[in-house]
């Protein structure tokens, strides 16, 4: 079931009527996609989407941002926030990010969330589509500096599911909440299951 993004008092919300339609449409003619869960109802998060094997995601992925009616953020490099898709890409919700920092991206991405009264981050943590034997540990320490709360979710393509698991919070143990969240992702199949 698709919540009503206007009874969220704390998730941030983009969209109406037509674009929550036009979201739930995507995902029907994507291959009938469903989502098992809910987000909470909270203002800042980071959500790790896995597995990540395949463009398709992004496509799923923006279907049901439109569809759940949720404003998410993601991470690009800055050099690709140019005209003429710069508008476009902080439309859709992309943070420009300067590898090179002295700050880092964890970093930044701390001071965004300290900044802002809002903030869902999503990304993929294992970094690429191609085949990855460890995740990358960023977005913990920026879960762990920032004080918020890890939502992960899982793309199904086996059943079509996207799947949203309750909060987590990352505490001390940075690879004890990564084994956490792994055990719940790796209950997916990705697109390309040989990546995985």
């Amino acid at each position: 079931m698709i919540r009503e993004p206007l009874s969220y008092q704390h998730l941030p919300t983009r969209g109406n009527r037509f674009s929550r339609w036009l979201g739930r449409f995507g995902m029907r003619i994507l291959g009938g996609w469903k989502i098992v869960g809910e987000l909470p109802d909270i203002s800042k998060a980071i959500i790790p989407v896995a597995p990540h094997t395949s463009n398709w995601d992004f496509f799923v992925g923006l279907a049901v941002k439109f569809a759940l009616g949720v404003r998410l953020s993601f991470l690009g490099k800055h050099s690709i926030f140019v005209f003429p898709v710069r508008r476009l890409l902080v439309w859709l919700g992309g943070i420009p990010v300067q590898r090179d920092s002295a700050h880092g991206i964890v970093g930044q991405m701390v001071e965004q969330f300290e900044k802002r009264d809002d903030l869902l981050l999503v990304l993929a943590p294992e970094g690429t589509r191609s085949k990855v034997t460890e995740w990358r540990k960023g977005f913990l320490h920026m879960a762990q500096q920032a004080n918020v709360p890890v939502i992960p979710i899982a793309f199904c393509f086996a059943t079509r599911s996207i799947l949203i698991s309750e909060p987590m919070s990352v505490g001390e143990d940075i690879d004890a909440a990564l084994q956490r969240i792994k055990d719940f992702t790796n209950q997916a199949v990705g697109k390309r299951p040989e990546l995985q």
